[in-house]
Formats: structure tokens, sequence, C-alpha cells
């Protein structure tokens, strides 16, 4: 009988609570983390994405189900070229410069190949981005194509807060870039980018981008009043004019190859997005009934679940035991730079918010009067939210003020701008970042 307990103690995952303390304890801060998530999701706060990331945090940290473990090995860096072919299927993990780790998921570890096959290869966050292009009507954006430098002057939080985090000596400079990222408020940018040069923050830089795109109706109202006085915010702009589909299609084949050309490591997320939108615009009947119905709906919805359910696998204790080097400091110290990703991403998201702002206000000078400057606020990524909120802000002033399509110009356009910043981040640690 007493055989029997100790059995049943060590397959329940019991005994891990009393054979290594530290570990249950890590796996209990995360797995609380997770509850959280999970009740906001249930609370109507971004349902669909923090759901599936509580869910996979709970299971991923359940002691003895290791839903995320790693089979390890120590190699020498220059024995990397003779297995090129196989670390394509690992993560590989520098240490201290002279060696790495090569950890590949054990057969039964179902999160973390859900991660793997739907995060690490980015096939994840493109399909999402192919929905979001069948989803998005960028026609507001050629409407009145003054407005779209909006989108760049937004993706100041993205190089500001970069820098901030890079020169606080707390954080790599792939880490800091990574941050940055987050004031493009675009999940699956800020997925990617991190994934390419930080995997080891993706759950912490995810749970903060997603959570400013919901308080997005919270945060921005107040820099809008601060920064923008009721008399302007009443202001009506000139009417859309007509946009046909061939300019739209021509846009995005034009696009292309310009951002092959200057910035490669950005063309898996435009290329996704021209394609989704052009399914939207193509008119072919066949196509729009279709892909038009199946990519911006099915697919979207299980990119997104599979997705979300790989990031929240990241925030574990088998996962982080491939990248965290060290006993207790070195898991505090990870514990910290994720509390930290979560107030930086919240400093680069209003930093971007004022740089809209500002723009706005210049085009507002630029055009004598013809652009609302509320519309700055838009130019984060986050459609259609942002843009709604310029349509609040502008309607409590004047009811008859209707900014709202042309908001969605710079919102859009905000879009195409992050994923842009974001290839030039991957493409430069790649090329110049040498690893400890």
């Amino acid at each position: 009988m007493h055989e029997l307990i100790q059995i049943f103690l060590r397959q329940s995952g019991i005994s891990t609570a009393f054979t290594n303390p530290f570990e249950f304890g890590i796996r209990l801060v995360f797995m609380v983390w997770g509850a959280v998530l999970l009740m906001l999701g249930l609370r109507r706060i971004e349902p669909l994405l923090l759901i599936p990331i509580g869910i996979a945090m709970m299971l991923a940290n359940a002691p003895g189900l290791h839903l995320v473990s790693y089979a390890c090995s120590i190699h020498d860096p220059q024995y990397l070229d003779q297995i090129e072919g196989l670390t394509q299927l690992a993560n590989i993990v520098y240490v201290n410069g002279t060696a790495v780790r090569i950890c590949v998921p054990y057969s039964t570890a179902v999160l973390a190949w859900i991660h793997h096959l739907f995060v690490r290869t980015e096939i994840g966050p493109i399909l999402i981005f192919f929905g979001i292009g069948a989803l998005s009507d960028f026609r507001p954006m050629f409407s009145y194509p003054i407005t779209s430098i909006i989108g760049a002057a937004a993706q100041l939080g993205i190089v500001i807060v970069s820098l901030i985090a890079f020169a606080s000596g707390f954080f790599t400079l792939p880490e800091a870039l990574a941050i940055g990222v987050v004031g493009g408020a675009d999940g699956p940018t800020t997925i990617y980018t991190a994934t390419n040069i930080a995997p080891q923050l993706v759950g912490p830089l995810t749970i903060a981008v997603y959570s400013y795109i919901a308080l997005i109706p919270v945060l921005q109202p107040p820099i809008i009043r601060a920064l923008i006085p009721k008399k302007y915010r009443a202001i009506k702009m000139p009417p859309p004019r007509e946009v046909g589909s061939r300019e739209i299609v021509l846009f995005w084949l034009l696009l292309i190859c310009v951002v092959s050309i200057l910035v490669p490591n950005a063309l898996p997320l435009i290329v996704a997005l021209a394609a989704g939108n052009i399914i939207r615009e193509c008119g072919i009947s066949e196509v729009v009934s279709r892909y038009g119905k199946t990519v911006p709906e099915a697919l979207l919805d299980i990119a997104t679940i599979m997705t979300m359910l790989g990031v929240g696998s990241t925030l574990s204790y088998d996962f982080l035991s491939q990248y965290v080097v060290g006993g207790a400091e070195a898991y505090l110290e990870f514990l910290i730079k994720a509390f930290l990703c979560l107030g930086l991403g919240l400093l680069a998201f209003l930093i971007s918010t004022i740089g809209g702002i500002l723009l706005a206000w210049l085009l507002y000078f630029v055009t004598k009067g013809k652009v609302n400057p509320v519309i700055g606020c838009a130019g984060v990524s986050a459609v259609p939210i942002a843009a709604r909120v310029a349509q609040r802000e502008a309607s409590r002033v004047d009811p008859s003020v209707y900014i709202v399509y042309h908001a969605l110009g710079p919102n859009v356009a905000g879009i195409i701008g992050t994923a842009i910043v974001a290839g030039f981040y991957i493409g430069f640690v790649k090329t110049w970042f040498s690893y400890p």
C-alpha cells in the first residue's frame, strides 16, 4: 500500500513540491498568472486571445504533466554547420558564447509542438495577417492619402522605447528591439518579431500588446483631450474620394516589390496582408464567396487559437529552462524582465499615440485646417479600435462630425508601418548582432 501511494505521488506531480520546491514555486507563479488572464478573458476582455493564453499557461505549468518539455543537449558552435538541417527543427540557445544548447520537444509535449509549429515557424502570425488583410478595408488609406503618413509617425514609440530599454542595461539589444515593437499595437507583428530575435520574451510581449489594445478606449482619450482643445476636435474633414479595386491591387504589387528589395524580413507579413486584401478586392465572385469567407473567419480563428496556445506555453518552467540558465536568481531576473516588458510596452504605446497626434497637428497646419488632429491617435495598428476612439472623442464635442472613415486611413497604414519597422529590426539583429 505504501508503495502504491509513492507511485501515485510521483505520477501526480505532487512530489515536485517536496523534491524541487523552487520549480514548484515557479510553476505556481505562472499558473496563477494564467488563471488571472483566463478570468479576464471570461470577463470579455480580449476573450479570443486571453482565454487560450491563460489555459495554455495553466496546462503548461501543471506539475507532472510536462506538456512543454524539451530534450536538450550541449554542442560546440563550430559543429552547427554540419547539422544545419536539424537546427531548423530545434531551438538554438547560445550559452556564454562558447557552446550552444539544441532543444527539441518530446513527442508527448503537445503544447511544445503547437508552439513549434505555429509560433516558432512564424506560420501563426503570418496566417493571422492573412486573415486581417481579408478582413480590413484599405480604401480609407487611398481616399485621403496624406493622412497615411500618420501611420509612420505612430512608430515613434517603437524607436524611443527600444533605445530606452537598451540603455537601461537590463536588456540585450534584440530584447530591447522586440520590446519597442509593442508600441505599434500590433499583436501578430509583435509575436513575429519576438520569435525571430527574443523568443524567451514572446509570452510577456504578447500579453503586453494585446492588453494595451484592449485598453485603448481607456488610455487614448486622456491624451487626446490633453493635446487637442475642444474646438479642434470638432473639425469636419472633406468627404473622401472614391477608390477602385484596381488601384488597391496595384498598390499591393508595388509595395511587395519595394519591400522585397529594401526590407526583405518584413516580406512574409506584407505578402500575407496583401494576399488577404487582394482576395477581398479582386471582384471574382467565386473567390470572394469562398476564400473571402474562409480566410477572415475560419482560417483566422484557427490561426489565432493555435498561436495563442503556443504563446501561452512559452510562459512555463519547462520552456524557459532552455533559455534561463541558473537557479532562483536567473528566474527572478526573467520575471523582472517580464514585468518590465509590460511597463515599457505601455510607454511605447503612449509615445506612439502622441507621435501620431503631433503629426496630425502638423497636417492640420499644412492643409490649413482640413485635418482633424484627433485622427492622429489612430496611427497605431489597432484596427478599428483606435479609429472608433477618434470618432467617439470628436462626436462628443459635435455629434455631426464623422471622421471614423478618415481615421481608418492612418489606422491601416499603421499596420504596414509596424510590419516594416519590425522587418528592419529583425534584419538588423540577424546581420549585425553577435550573440554573447
